[in-house]
């Protein structure tokens, strides 16, 4: 399989605290979708990038989960995950220090310590969990 590229665009005006921002993906599931210090340190209305990465993790960590197990030989009933991400203060900024993931799956004829193998292994290879300790670069330039 190549690589697949997904894209997404950030608008943002003001300052950090006063300011406000827009989210916007390519698929379209994300439209002008509002955030800010509000909707990311309070509970205004929108998003932020933690609840992102939050879902995207849950999402993951399902979907690398259902092909291990059906990789070896089980087929799942359900795979229901959760993901907690927690910022924190870091210096004189913020750093993510966790995603907790919390599962619950119906799997037919599989022992607990089989399964718990198989969960360990999705959770660490599924993409999203390899992203949280990636190295980051960044390409920039003024216009």
């Amino acid at each position: 399989m190549a690589a697949i590229t997904r894209t997404a665009n950030a608008q943002w005006q003001g300052t950090g605290k006063e300011g406000k921002g827009t989210l916007t993906t390519k698929s379209g599931v994300l439209s002008v979708t509002p955030y800010g210090f509000n909707t990311r340190f309070g509970d205004t209305k929108g998003t932020n990038p933690e609840e992102l990465i939050a879902a995207a993790h849950a999402g993951c960590f399902s979907m690398a989960l259902a092909f291990a197990l059906t990789g070896a030989g089980f087929t799942p009933t359900s795979i229901a995950t959760s993901a907690a991400v927690t910022i924190e203060p870091e210096g004189a900024g913020f750093k993510i220090s966790r995603s907790a993931l919390a599962l619950e799956a119906s799997v037919p004829n599989i022992s607990r310590e089989q399964f718990q193998k198989i969960a360990e292994g999705a959770k660490a290879g599924c993409p999203v969990s390899k992203v949280l300790n990636a190295e980051v670069t960044l390409d920039w330039k003024l216009v």
